[in-house]
């Protein structure tokens, strides 16, 4: 059966986000970002999905590292609306919770829901899901995590308040990894990442490259070498597929305007 690896536990937003793109396929959880791109690398599984952008909280630079360290290509993106629900054993109730697991990010969107909350101890975990597993296998009375739905369901938990994300506007992004290219689609992104020259006015000739040809850039962001102290990588997102005429001059043109240049995929737009 297809196999996709995600980071996390069972009830995982990312397993959400293997469900939305893949359906019905056996799905492996890892515990760290790297066993992921590590398991599609060696074979283990046909395909990995990682988170790469939160509409609040910004990129997940751990992905973008390992997008330009593996040889592995984004073959497709989803794009998931995060509804955080409040859970805990049955017959807790939100007046007995005295202890909020949660990871950081999921504890940070629902902030202004914990402050509503007295007396409560915050404990970051390194999963949603895992939270939520923990309150159940260690039947932790007075302790409610912070997770998706499909995590209490899984872990037998008793959902106490839904919808407790500060920001209703709360979506993250993820990529589908493979060693496979992605069929062309009608609407397509392209990914690169790339070093400048180390001279004036170089990152803005290449900006300029895509300006001309009026190509719109959806995601410019830089991130720290790995390589050289104080020199910058730059990661970028930008509307067309690397097979369009216009997206071979643009990428013609970049070989001679930067020091570095990683196409990293071409895939299908994602709809939120």
């Amino acid at each position: 059966m297809f196999s996709v690896a995600f980071q996390g536990e069972k009830g995982a937003y990312s397993e959400d986000a293997v469900i939305a793109f893949f359906g019905d396929v056996a799905m492996v959880p890892y515990r760290y970002f790297s066993d992921v791109f590590d398991a599609v690398q060696r074979g283990k599984a046909d395909a990995g999905v990682v988170p790469v952008e939160n509409s609040q909280a910004g990129s997940v630079t751990d992905t973008y590292d390992l997008l330009l360290r593996y040889p592995l290509t984004i073959y497709g993106e989803v794009t998931l609306r995060v509804r955080h629900c409040l859970m805990a054993l049955p017959c807790e109730k939100i007046e007995t919770i005295k202890t909020v697991l949660s990871h950081p990010q999921g504890l940070a969107q629902s902030e202004e829901f914990l402050k509503k909350l007295t007396n409560i101890k915050i404990i970051s975990e390194t999963n949603t899901a895992a939270s939520a597993k923990r309150i159940r296998e260690e039947n932790l009375k007075g302790y409610a995590a912070i997770a998706s739905r499909r995590a209490a369901l899984l872990y037998g938990l008793e959902i106490l308040a839904e919808g407790i994300e500060t920001n209703s506007n709360n979506y993250t992004r993820f990529f589908v990894i493979s060693k496979d290219t992605a069929p062309k689609g009608l609407d397509n992104k392209t990914s690169l990442v790339f070093a400048v020259k180390n001279e004036p006015g170089s990152l803005y000739s290449i900006l300029g490259s895509f300006a001309r040809r009026n190509v719109n850039l959806t995601k410019l962001e830089s991130r720290p070498s790995r390589d050289k102290p104080w020199e910058y990588v730059f990661y970028a997102d930008f509307e067309g597929h690397i097979d369009d005429p216009v997206s071979r001059e643009i990428l013609e043109e970049l070989k001679g305007k930067t020091s570095f240049l990683k196409i990293l995929g071409s895939y299908p737009k994602a709809k939120i």
